[in-house]
């Protein structure tokens, strides 16, 4: 195969060519380096490329082969991480000039397991600062851009991750979710995104956000993420919120007949804002579902109104979180983090406990729904991606820090911790991707992923590829 085409190969694939000897981790590593060192002056997917690492790590790879050893799920594969997530000896910096030079000594726990399974690390992908925002600029690593369409946003948080799963720069690119952050780049990319359970993957350091941040994969098809699910996912003692459950069979376990498999439908979470031309390729989406011989009924869910929660809470843990910046770092920072973490001072923390006792008492609006039905299905984002430099859609109402008006569809699923998947549903006029969400019933994280992979095997996407070269 070509260059181009070893590129787009799945993980999964990847990893049975190495073992066969019919590719080398040298020369997959090395091919997918020469490709981020095309295509990333013009995307901005990694922050942080580690070269001489990953071609180093890929040499011993090789030779493990060769020598017969027993070989890891990932041996030769090579993945990224998100600039959030603490990587030990490579700059960890979360996007923001106040952490410019960090470098951890030690992994987080999704690290160490990547590098364990024998995945080769090829550097860490781009975050607007801290996560703060659905989009994909910081003012430390400037404007990641979108495959499809390079004047138009990744989304975010995980943009770098979007971009280089969608663009060919790593099979397998490591997002994190506190409100959307791996589903809504993997809409606006036309990639697989996959928000496990809340504590499936361990978090470390933990995030001061009230259990709403997620670990999980992002990639071009379902089995890549089952399988990178399946080296990250399970207990550790580093994170105490974790979930105690060894992974499912993910990868073995992926196929299913859904016939009879009762399927909820909502398009617009009983009143969203949803362009038009998102409606259309959703409701069309849908249908494969009823192919797949489920039962599938639009609904209104009911579900209590969390449109004031949200933006309490939000802001109230960016001020909390980074006040402690503004007296040396405000010139520096985001302007719209900083009008966030201003906005979420002047929250007292009666109204913050007040607010969180909604947001436990969401679940019981939201609950009622999947007693009856498996799966809950929306749009992934209200809008296709956007032009860059912006917070929001022209379109859409404009403010200094708020973007949820078009991103409502993912954090419901961060206040209740269910897995939800964002699975590619076709494109707009404009030919920019569009994304289907798949809900889960609390802990169910496999079968999101059978549901996702039936979905997959009768809309297939992962042949088309982004015009970026």
């Amino acid at each position: 195969m070509n260059a181009t085409d070893l590129c787009y190969t799945p993980a999964t694939e990847i990893a049975r060519l190495i073992r066969a000897r019919v590719v080398s981790p040298v020369e997959v590593t090395r091919t997918v380096l020469e490709r981020i060192d095309s295509l990333n002056p013009k995307l901005n997917a990694y922050c942080t490329i580690t070269a001489d690492t990953a071609l180093d790590t890929a040499r011993a790879a090789e030779q493990a082969v060769m020598r017969g050893e027993v070989l890891g799920p990932l041996h030769g594969v090579p993945y990224s991480v998100k600039d959030l997530n603490f990587t030990k000896g490579v700059r960890t910096m979360g996007g923001s000039f106040i952490f410019e030079h960090r470098v951890p000594d030690t992994d987080a726990p999704l690290a160490r397991r990547l590098k364990a399974a024998g995945g080769i690390m090829l550097g860490k992908t781009t975050s607007p600062e801290f996560g703060w925002k659905a989009l994909g600029d910081s003012p430390l690593t400037g404007i990641t851009r979108n495959p499809w369409n390079l004047g138009m946003t990744t989304g975010g948080s995980s943009a770098g991750a979007g971009a280089a799963a969608a663009a060919g720069l790593g099979a397998l690119a490591q997002g994190s979710d506190g409100a959307g952050s791996i589903r809504i780049p993997s809409s606006f990319c036309g990639i697989f995104g996959f928000k496990p359970s809340y504590g499936r993957v361990p978090n470390w350091p933990l995030s001061n956000n009230d259990y709403s941040s997620h670990n999980g994969p992002m990639t071009r098809t379902v089995a890549d993420a089952a399988l990178m699910l399946s080296v990250m996912a399970g207990p550790d003692d580093w994170d105490r919120s974790a979930l105690d459950a060894p992974p499912a069979d993910y990868v073995g376990a992926l196929a299913r007949d859904l016939r009879g498999v009762h399927v909820a439908f909502s398009p617009n979470l009983d009143g969203f804002q949803v362009d038009p031309e998102i409606a259309r390729v959703v409701r069309q989406a849908v249908r494969a579902f009823e192919e797949l011989g489920c039962v599938v009924d639009e609904v209104k869910p009911g579900f209590a109104d969390t449109r004031e929660l949200i933006r309490i809470m939000w802001s109230a843990h960016e001020a909390g979180n980074r006040a402690v910046f503004l007296p040396e770092w405000r010139e520096r920072m985001d302007p719209g983090l900083v009008a966030c973490i201003e906005a979420g001072a002047r929250h007292s923390a009666v109204e913050y406990v007040q607010a969180r006792e909604r947001k436990i008492a969401f679940w019981d609006t939201v609950r009622p729904l999947f007693e009856r039905y498996e799966f809950f299905l929306t749009p992934s984002v209200s809008v296709a991606a956007f032009e860059v430099g912006r917070l929001n859609p022209a379109h859409f109402p404009q403010h200094e820090w708020d973007w949820f008006d078009w991103a409502s569809f993912s954090y419901p699923f961060n206040f209740t911790g269910q897995p939800a998947a964002s699975v590619p549903a076709g494109f707009t006029p404009a030919g920019l991707p569009v994304g289907l969400q798949i809900v889960g019933r609390r802990c169910a994280d496999l079968s999101v992923l059978q549901a996702s992979a039936a979905f997959e095997a009768v809309r297939p996407w992962a042949g088309r590829r982004p015009p970026v070269s």
